[in-house]
C-alpha cells in the first residue's frame, strides 16, 4: 500500500528584520577650526566651567546643588558635590536644591526658593535649558549650567555660565560631562566616582552602551563592580520619583551614602518604588495605540499618577516597526491635573534610515499649522529635552488641538478606499438561487412511484 506524504510544514510568517544601528560611541565627531575634536564640550566651556569648580571650593560659601531627578542628573549632583568636598569644601556650606513634582527650574516659584540660601554659587544640572530671567538675582551668585539637552546658545539663564555637550557628538550625558570635567580637579575623583558616572550615563543612553573611544575606559569599575549591579542601581534609583509620590529625596539620599554600587540596592524604599512604578506599567503599557493618517505618529494615552509615560514611550518605540513610523508619543493625563505630560522617542525602526527624525522640529512644525497661533499658547515646557528624546507638560485644551493639528485618529486615504470597496461589495445583489418550479413532474418521487406497487408495498 502506497503511504500518504505527510503534510507540508506550517511555515511561521518571516520576522522583519530589525534595523542595524551604528554604535552611538561611533558618532562622527566635530572639529573647531584647529582640527581638535569638539568633545565632550567646547573647550572654552570646560576650562571655564572649572575655574568657577575650583573658586567655589576656595571660596568656602553657601553653594546650592540643582540636580535633575533621574538618574543622570541625580548621579551628576553626587559627582560634584564629592568633588567640592574633596577640594576641602564644607559639607555644611553645600545644599541641595530638588525641584517639586512637574516643576521646572525656571518656575517662579522655584527661583524663589533658590535666593532662600542666598548662595554664593549655584550649580543646575541636567535641568533642560531655555532662555530665561537669572535664577537668582543676586549679583553676587555665579550660576553655572551643566547640561547636554539640546540648547542654542541663548537657551540658558541671564547672567548664568554654561557648559554644554548638546552640540558635540557624540553626545555625553550630564553626569559623564560632569565626571570629566571633575577627574581633572582632584586624582581621587575617578576612584570615588566612575561607577556614579556610568549610572548616569546608562541612565540615558541605556545598559548595552559601548564604553570605547571617545568614551573613556570604563573596564576596571565595569568588571569591579560588575554590569548588572551598575544596571540595578539606573532601576533603582529612577524609580522613587516616578511614584506618586515623587520620593526624589530616597534616591538623592541612597547615592550620597553609598560607597558602592550594592549600598544603593540595600535601601527598601527604592525596592517598594520599583515595584509600584512596574505595576504601572504593566497597567497602562497596553493602551491600543491611534496614528496619524499617514503613519508617522503613533499616539498612546494613558492616566496614571505615576510617570510611566517616558518608559512605556521608550519600550514601544523599540517594538512598534513599519516602513512609515517615525515618532512614538505617550501622553499621560493623570500625572498633574489639568497638564497632559507627554514623552516622544524616535520608533527603533526610523532610526537606520538616511532622512534623520527631529521630534523637536517635528512637534513645532505641527503647532505652527494652526490659524489661531497655537505654538506661543503650549508655553515653554512644550517640546523639551533632545531631538531623539522630547516631551513636554502642557494644557489638556491645547494638547487636544495639537492632536486635531496631527490628524491622531484619522483615517488614511488607502483606508477610506478600502472601506468604500468592501461597503460596495455588500450593496452589490448576491446571485439568487433557482427557484424550483411548484408544477416539476419529472421529480424523485414521481420516478419512484412508476415502480411496481407491488414491489414497493412489500415489507
Amino acid at each position: 500500500m502506497k503511504r500518504k506524504d505527510p503534510p507540508a510544514a506550517k511555515q511561521s510568517p518571516a520576522k522583519k528584520k530589525r534595523p542595524d544601528l551604528p554604535d552611538y560611541h561611533s558618532t562622527p565627531m566635530l572639529q573647531d577650526d584647529r582640527g581638535e575634536n569638539i568633545w565632550p564640550a567646547p573647550r572654552e566651556q570646560m576650562k571655564h566651567a572649572r575655574q568657577i569648580i575650583t573658586e567655589c571650593a576656595k571660596a568656602n560659601a553657601e553653594t546650592v546643588i540643582c540636580p535633575d531627578k533621574d538618574a543622570d542628573g541625580l548621579t551628576s549632583g553626587v559627582i560634584l558635590y564629592r568633588t567640592l568636598l574633596l577640594l576641602g569644601m564644607s559639607p555644611d556650606l553645600i545644599k541641595v536644591h530638588l525641584l517639586q513634582k512637574g516643576s521646572t527650574i525656571h518656575a517662579e516659584s522655584e527661583r524663589d526658593k533658590l535666593e532662600q540660601y542666598k548662595p554664593r554659587f549655584v550649580f543646575v544640572l541636567d535641568q533642560g535649558s531655555r532662555h530665561s530671567p537669572p535664577l537668582v538675582r543676586s549679583p553676587e551668585t555665579t550660576t553655572l549650567v551643566v547640561d547636554h539637552h539640546f540648547a542654542t546658545e541663548n537657551d540658558f539663564p541671564e547672567g548664568s555660565t554654561f557648559v554644554t555637550a548638546c552640540n558635540s557628538p557624540p553626545v555625553v550625558t550630564t553626569s559623564l560631562l560632569v565626571y570629566l570635567l571633575c577627574r581633572e580637579l582632584h586624582p581621587l575623583v575617578e576612584e570615588q566616582c566612575n561607577w556614579l558616572a556610568i549610572v548616569g550615563t546608562h541612565g540615558d543612553l541605556g545598559t548595552t552602551l559601548k564604553w570605547s573611544a571617545p568614551f573613556p575606559d570604563m573596564s576596571v569599575p565595569l568588571k569591579a563592580y560588575t554590569k548588572k549591579a551598575l544596571n540595578d542601581v539606573v532601576a533603582a534609583v529612577n524609580a522613587p520619583r516616578r511614584t506618586a509620590t515623587y520620593d526624589v529625596l530616597s534616591a538623592w539620599t541612597a547615592l550620597l551614602t553609598a560607597d558602592h554600587p550594592k549600598d544603593v540596592l540595600k535601601h527598601s524604599r527604592l525596592h517598594a518604588a520599583r515595584e509600584e512604578v512596574a505595576s504601572e506599567v504593566e497597567r497602562c503599557t497596553h493602551t491600543a495605540p491611534k496614528f496619524s493618517p499617514d503613519g508617522k505618529i503613533a499616539v498612546f494615552r494613558i492616566s496614571s499618577k505615576c510617570q510611566v509615560h517616558p518608559v512605556i514611550a521608550t519600550r514601544w518605540a523599540g517594538h512598534l516597526n513599519s516602513k512609515a513610523l517615525e515618532i512614538v508619543m505617550v501622553a499621560n493625563e493623570g500625572y498633574l491635573e489639568g497638564k497632559v505630560n507627554f514623552s516622544c522617542r524616535i520608533a527603533r525602526c526610523a532610526r537606520a534610515r538616511e532622512d534623520e527624525v527631529n521630534i523637536i522640529k517635528s512637534l513645532k512644525a505641527y503647532a505652527s499649522e494652526a490659524q489661531v497661533p497655537l505654538l506661543d499658547r503650549l508655553g515653554d515646557d512644550f517640546a523639551r529635552g533632545h531631538v531623539q528624546a522630547s516631551g513636554g507638560i502642557v494644557s489638556t485644551a491645547e494638547f487636544e488641538e495639537l492632536l486635531k493639528l496631527m490628524r491622531i485618529g484619522e483615517k488614511s486615504d488607502a483606508q477610506k478606499k478600502r472601506e468604500a470597496d468592501r461597503a460596495d461589495q455588500t450593496k452589490s445583489p448576491a446571485k439568487k438561487k433557482k427557484a424550483i418550479d411548484a408544477e416539476q413532474t419529472n421529480t424523485l418521487m414521481g420516478y419512484f412511484g412508476t415502480k411496481d406497487k407491488k414491489k414497493v408495498e412489500v415489507t
